[in-house]
């Protein structure tokens, strides 16, 4: 009798010590995910799609806010400490390529790196909440003391060369949300990209992308696919 046991026992550990590696497995295409804030802003506007994430199954590990001085050049400075940012990211997850959501000013500074930056093989998904990827006519109003303002104007150095050749370039999959109601970026349709999934939010305000529903769980889906 115990020998009719032994191949039975054999089988079941075998098949118990396969279980762990196959989570294992899982877990590892999982790529981290970068959430940069736009102008004036702070890490903080994440809590809500934040902990969106979290309930859908990311743990602390897997989400990361940068936080940066948001009054430099997008080119000159920020893209290139977003850059690495998101090395570190990369050695400390062991993950090859990262996903990112922008809101607002942020969606320039990643855009830079991506296109300009050689990040089009270290972010796998680039999403964009309200970002002034054509720029908006409401920075002119901060624009006389801030070069990220002027980086936001219309016919920027920036904004000409983000949106010169392919604005999407590489294999990165880019998405971006827009709003009708949206009161800093002018026109609205500023956002949208050639080449992008370009997502009409409805009626929202400017910041109002970053809590809302509809969008959280577009972005979820996005990164996911």
């Amino acid at each position: 009798m115990r020998r009719a046991y032994v191949p039975l026992l054999l089988a079941a550990a075998a098949l118990l010590a396969q279980l762990p590696a196959a989570a294992g497995a899982e877990a590892a295409e999982r790529r981290p995910v970068v959430f940069v804030h736009g102008y004036n802003a702070d890490p903080g506007v994440w809590g809500s799609l934040r902990d969106d994430f979290k309930a859908a199954g990311y743990t602390e590990g897997e989400l990361y806010s940068w936080g940066y001085d948001t009054s430099q050049s997008v080119n000159e400075t920020l893209s290139g400490e977003f850059g690495a940012y998101v090395d570190e990211v990369r050695a400390r997850t062991g993950a090859a390529e990262v996903d990112v959501v922008a809101h607002s000013f942020g969606s320039l500074v990643t855009r830079w790196y991506v296109k300009h930056g050689g990040g089009t093989g270290k972010v796998a998904h680039w999403a964009s909440l309200a970002g002034p990827n054509h720029g908006t006519g409401t920075a002119w109003a901060c624009a006389a003391w801030s070069q990220a303002c002027r980086d936001m104007t219309p016919g920027s150095y920036v904004q000409d060369r983000l949106a010169e050749g392919d604005e999407t370039p590489g294999d990165t999959a880019y998405a971006t949300w827009w709003s009708e109601c949206d009161e800093v970026i002018n026109p609205d349709d500023s956002v949208l990209l050639d080449g992008a999934t370009n997502n009409a939010a409805g009626c929202l305000k400017h910041n109002e992308l970053l809590g809302d529903e509809g969008v959280s769980r577009g972005v979820r889906d996005f990164v996911a696919s």
